[in-house]
């Protein structure tokens, strides 16, 4: 692992459903270039924690930092702006675009939107738009999509879908990149190679990655820590073989007699 600074910072995050608890104190950090993962069984907690760090929850209570900047209760679009960007658990793409169409519309902040420069076809909407189909064309080749670009998005396996998600989000220039259950759905070949974007990702091109998954050969292959949460609470923190032999992770997932 290569950090040099922390990116994110979670403190005390705490979340509330009328009398239901969600999430009771959970604080975290992630640097620079990592990779960090949270497990737990269904209904630990897991997601709802996405959700307020990405901005689609407000939380009740804690704090959240991004380089520094507090985002806590920020609306997602302004999240997603600084440098904070998902997936979700189920895939959201625009079904019936093309793959490339899904990359463009995921650029509409950057691309010149005047609309008397695109009724005039004016040269710095025409080089907006070049560029903005230059950055697609990059990120198709990237995740070895190229060949399905005016194919529709709704058409593509369910991996290749995932590919699609992950490019569109990787479009915008993420300083950390939040999936949601990325192996769901996937088949091992699928899954062995997802691991290998994910490294590929964080080496070449300098992204965090914040990762919720089940699949538990994935998580400890690839993450350097890992957050394990029971009941909307944070177990315990720490690398993968930490994790392995934590008495309290091993109840948790298997219970006691």
């Amino acid at each position: 692992m290569t950090t040099n600074s922390t990116l994110l910072e979670v403190s005390g995050l705490s979340m509330r459903f009328g009398g239901l608890l969600a999430v009771d104190g959970v604080s975290l950090s992630l640097q620079d270039k990592e990779v960090f993962a949270i497990i737990g069984p269904n209904g630990a907690g897991k997601t709802t924690v996405f959700n307020c760090i990405s901005g689609f929850y407000q939380p009740t209570a804690g704090d959240i930092s991004l380089q520094g900047a507090s985002i806590a209760r920020r609306p997602s679009h302004y999240v997603a702006q600084q440098g904070l960007v998902r997936t979700f658990q189920n895939i959201r793409l625009f079904k019936s675009l093309t793959v490339v169409e899904n990359l463009l519309v995921a650029q509409h902040n950057q691309i010149n939107n005047n609309l008397l420069s695109g009724l005039l076809k004016l040269p710095g909407f025409r080089r907006s738009e070049k560029q903005a189909l230059e950055r697609a064309a990059y990120w198709l080749d990237q995740l070895g999509l190229t060949a399905l670009a005016n194919r529709e998005a709704g058409t593509l396996s369910y991996g290749l879908q995932r590919r699609v998600e992950i490019a569109r989000c990787m479009i915008t220039k993420p300083r950390l990149l939040l999936l949601d259950e990325p192996a769901a759905g996937l088949n091992p070949q699928e899954k062995q190679e997802l691991q290998q974007l994910i490294n590929r990702l964080r080496r070449d091109h300098g992204v965090a990655v914040l990762l919720i998954e089940h699949d538990m050969s994935l998580i400890m292959g690839i993450s350097d820590r890992i957050l394990v949460m029971e009941h909307g609470k944070p177990i315990v923190t720490g690398t993968p073989n930490v994790v392995r032999n934590d008495e309290r992770v091993i109840k948790a997932y298997l219970g006691e007699e």
